[in-house]
């Protein structure tokens, strides 16, 4: 006679998982549950050797600069907006850019207006040069940036669809704000790549930020919370803003608390092998755990160099707080984090819709230092062969005068999505090199123009990563999406 226990199971016998979960007080399953922990930790899901080809890049610093930094004023100088100062578009002998094609092939509003209002032409707010031996224009608002030019990959062609701050989230994602989100370049990188330093993430967040908004920056939306970015404090003894160790709970009792939540975990994950928010759950509390230990001695600045302190700025009031985000960056990839995106401003900050001229000097004053004390430190340390960094904004700034209610002053730029800049630098990409170019008046990207997917397909090429091959089962990305590598600026 064939017996059925409860369980369902004929003859007694009960399912593999069961019996895996319940052996000898469950230990055989908890070995199985460590094996997923392992893959929850980040190893690649494309192959544990990461990445479908041999990269040039092992990891990236990603800078960005909130608000819209005026190209014309930083790297895509336009002598002839001193010119025909005053005058506006259609009074003068060039082709109107309003009226161009290009300006509603490129443009999508979110504010139900058209910012680009009939005004005039506003000139150069700062006096700029050609620098180093590549002879680049630079403004004279990057003294030290023109000092490290002959290392920069300058790209001026780049344009985006969002003539409005979400632009901001638009640059990390590639998806217009009125459609539906996609996961940050960072989040793609955590998901394409194993780890290369199981005591650290493999995304994390520098910065501080008051608009909650800026958290779409770093989120990892259907890749799973185990590829978002990790907030990291720059303070030592509190590194991790919601993962510090409760007071009056010892480092012993929070192991052994870690300990038996992830024996119940790991008996859950035999039961729920393709349950992501518990292989998620198990990942953040080992690597919490982990951190703890790591994370204090990675951000522990006081163990650099006066010299190497002094170079990024800190100790000065306009550079301490930035130059430790960018020295903080430089220890997190020489430990082996992949994806580094460095908050290098206040949200919104480069917004100047009025008086840009002292609101670009000042914020300038307070990158350019730490910016190019990144630059040297990498090459000295023999880094920049194995790190790529970029440093990107939302949008320029128009060439025009802002005739809005915003500029009453009549001294500042609105946003300007059709033709900004932005830069990079180290493994694989040229040194001293311009790439694309504005039109004359730096209104619209025209030569070799980039949509901002053209970055990420670029970053992960570098890193060994093909873009279209990073598919997601029921996840339809467009073409767009995957943008397309620039490989006229790789070496």
């Amino acid at each position: 006679m064939n017996h059925r226990s409860n369980t369902g199971y004929p003859c007694g016998r009960i399912g593999r998982r069961s019996f895996l979960a319940d052996v000898g007080m469950g230990f055989t399953g908890l070995a199985l549950g460590s094996m997923l922990q392992r893959e929850a930790r980040g190893d690649s899901p494309i192959g544990v050797s990461g990445g479908h080809f041999p990269a040039r890049a092992k990891n990236v610093i990603w800078v960005f600069l909130s608000g819209g930094v005026s190209h014309l004023e930083t790297f895509d100088p336009k002598p002839r907006l001193n010119d025909l100062a005053g005058k506006t578009y259609d009074e003068t002998t060039l082709p109107n850019p309003q009226k161009s094609p290009l300006f509603l092939e490129r443009s999508r509003s979110v504010v139900g207006m058209d910012r680009e209002v009939v005004s005039k032409i506003f000139p150069l707010q700062v006096g700029y040069g050609k620098r180093g031996e590549s002879g680049i224009e630079v403004s004279d608002w990057h003294p030290h940036l023109a000092g490290v030019v002959d290392d920069l990959c300058i790209v001026r062609s780049m344009w985006t669809t969002d003539n409005d701050h979400a632009a901001e989230f638009q640059m990390h994602t590639g998806r217009h704000a009125l459609d539906e989100q996609q996961p940050t370049i960072g989040s793609w990188v955590s998901y394409g790549l194993g780890s290369l330093n199981d005591n650290l993430p493999q995304f994390v967040f520098l910065g501080q930020y008051k608009d909650t908004r800026v958290k779409k920056d770093f989120a990892a939306d259907y890749l799973g919370p185990q590829h978002a970015g990790i907030e990291l404090s720059l303070d030592p003894a509190q590194p991790l803003p919601f993962g510090s160790r409760p007071p009056g709970v010892s480092l012993e009792e929070q192991r052994r608390e870690f300990d038996f939540i992830n024996r119940l975990n790991g008996l859950s994950a035999v039961e729920y092998p393709d349950d992501e928010q518990l292989r998620a759950r198990i990942r953040s509390y080992e690597l919490a755990y982990r951190m703890q230990m790591s994370a204090p001695e990675v951000l522990n600045l006081a163990a650099e160099t006066a010299e190497t302190q002094q170079m990024y700025g800190i100790g000065q009031p306009t550079t301490e707080l930035y130059g430790r985000r960018l020295l903080a960056a430089r220890r997190l990839a020489e430990r082996g984090v992949r994806f580094t995106l460095v908050y290098l401003s206040d949200f919104g900050e480069w917004d100047s819709h009025s008086d840009i001229k002292n609101l670009h000097a000042r914020s300038c004053g307070r990158v350019d230092q730490p910016l190019a004390a990144l630059i040297r430190d990498l090459k000295q340390r023999g880094m920049m062969d194995e790190t790529l960094v970029v440093c990107a904004t939302e949008f320029g700034r128009t060439p025009a005068l802002e005739a809005t209610s915003l500029n009453k002053a009549g001294t500042g730029r609105d946003h300007h999505p059709h033709g900004f800049t932005i830069w990079m630098a180290g493994a694989g990409v040229k040194a001293g090199h311009v790439h694309g170019a504005t039109d004359e008046l730096g209104f619209h990207a025209v030569e070799h123009p980039h949509y901002v997917t053209d970055i990420h397909a670029t970053v992960l090429h570098l890193l060994g990563l093909d873009n279209r091959r990073l598919e997601i089962p029921g996840r339809k990305r467009l073409e767009a999406d995957h943008g397309q590598v620039i490989r006229e600026i790789l070496t």
